[in-house]
């Protein structure tokens, strides 16, 4: 599953936002950075993603 989260925050970065973290402050900040500046926007969702992904372990459990 990381790997598509991976693959959408690249192309789609709003959406790989809320696959990680919900409708939360992250998930309008990324839309908001999108919006105006695409690259950004996709640095943050890769961001995310990353980040959940150290959190919760190779296995995803």
């Amino acid at each position: 599953m990381n790997v598509v989260r991976i693959v959408l925050a690249i192309f789609l970065p709003p959406v790989a936002a809320f696959l990680t973290v919900g409708l939360g402050l992250h998930f309008w900040l990324n839309l908001i950075l999108t919006l105006f500046f695409f690259v950004p926007g996709m640095v943050h969702a890769l961001w995310l993603v990353v980040k959940r992904a150290q959190r919760v372990g190779p296995t995803g459990a």
